[in-house]
């Protein structure tokens, strides 16, 4: 299998492609810029933008290194999905592997022995269906539309005791879809074996990345919350298709856009003290009075039916003159429809500078912030503070002019 190595936002030396191999690498991520190397016909420079992670087309695979590194990129995504639970120390030991599948196998095999240390986690699931002796409560409804004047079979619906969960299921989905990819990792390819192994009386079930179920944990489930969040995260960024025309695809891609919106709304959301039902990503209706244009920014904060605070989070690269003015005039459109006082960017450190500016004739401040996302995960965390001390603040200059009630 032949192997190209990326680099997000940086432009790779050459690379030989067939015409169908470029055209199917551009339709499996189409993020990424392909353009003809200067005099070659068959040479290729390719650019990765915000989508990072692996993908194998046929014999090509191909490997997209997250500017961050593999192990803060996983942490990241694993506290934004509620993986970890708040103030709590423990983290998973994502070590820089060669390839992010890799490591996501590895950290899924422990999580899973940590698991499963005391045997599978079982639970009640529903049943309905005909059987020749009856078992919990007869479905009378059912017996009568189906199986009107037959005594047997008897239509029932009974509570079973079994590992056949949705926790389960979801760890084996994300095991078959691990196991989709060639691993390199003899350790990872061994742990993925013994995982699939215990689940072997468990359900096979296929999910969407936009179909995953969300899991509520108790003092029952509780010990699986680092399993079913990494299989969860697995299933959401994977991309599997069996065929591409003649050509096997599979994949797990992240975009860093969305996942900084997400890692920074959580960790907001945390530092503040606050609910996601309160500070979260919403409409908050539209900018004119015809109601045409629709505005949902990604950070709100909500008193009720009245919205306190806005902002955006803002990943991508852009030039280090500045925030580009769309961002700023998108941002000025939320405070206007709002009638706040001022509003934040928060862009990754690196992309631009921290700045602050005042409109001219309305008085709305437009602050530009920055969230370095190097270190340890507690670093992040630390730096999150600053960010939303400042949130704070324009939450309460926004209370202090509403008037009295």
């Amino acid at each position: 299998m032949r192997q190209l190595d990326l680099r997000e936002y940086e432009q790779s030396g050459p690379h030989t492609l067939s015409a169908a191999e470029r055209d199917d690498l551009r339709e499996a991520v189409s993020s990424l810029t392909i353009e003809p190397a200067a005099g070659e016909h068959t040479a290729y420079h390719i650019t990765p933008s915000a989508t990072v992670g692996a993908v194998e087309i046929g014999d090509l695979s191909v490997h997209i290194q997250p500017k961050i590194g593999i192990p803060q990129l996983l942490s990241l995504a694993c506290y934004a999905m509620g993986v970890y639970k708040p103030q709590e120390q423990r983290r998973f030991d994502f070590r820089e592997e060669a390839a992010l599948p890799d490591t996501l196998a590895l950290a899924l095999a422990a999580a899973a022995r940590g698991a499963f240390a005391r045997g599978l986690l079982h639970g009640y699931r529903t049943e309905e269906e005909a059987l020749y002796a009856v078992r919990g409560r007869i479905r009378f409804d059912e017996q009568v539309r189906r199986r009107f004047g037959i005594a047997m079979p008897v239509e029932v619906r009974y509570d079973e005791f079994t590992d056949d969960i949705t926790e389960n299921r979801l760890v084996k989905a994300a095991v078959a879809r691990l196991g989709e990819m060639r691993l390199r990792s003899s350790r990872a390819r061994r742990g993925m074996g013994w995982t699939a192994a215990m689940l072997e009386n468990v359900s096979l079930a296929e999910y969407g990345p936009r179909d995953v179920p969300d899991v509520t944990f108790d003092r029952l489930n509780e010990h699986y919350r680092g399993v079913v969040g990494l299989s969860r995260l697995i299933l959401r960024h994977s991309a599997f298709e069996a065929q591409r025309g003649k050509v096997r695809s599979t994949g797990f891609l992240m975009d860093m856009n969305r996942l900084f919106q997400e890692f920074v709304t959580a960790a907001l959301r945390e530092s503040l003290r606050v609910s996601e039902r309160v500070f979260l990503e919403r409409n908050i209706g539209s900018l004119d009075e015809g109601r045409e244009v629709s505005l949902r920014p990604d950070l709100t904060w909500w008193e009720g039916n009245d919205c306190t605070f806005v902002g955006d989070a803002k990943y991508k690269l852009v030039k280090p003159a500045g925030a580009p003015n769309a961002d700023l005039y998108q941002l000025l459109a939320y405070v206007t429809a709002l009638d706040l006082p001022g509003g934040v960017l928060v862009y990754a450190a690196g992309e631009t500078e921290a700045a602050s500016y005042r409109v001219r004739h309305s008085g709305k401040l437009l602050e530009v912030t920055t969230l370095d996302l190097g270190g340890t995960l507690d670093d992040v965390l630390r730096r999150v503070e600053r960010v939303a001390d400042r949130v704070r603040g324009l939450r309460d200059e926004a209370r202090s002019l509403r008037p009295a009630a």
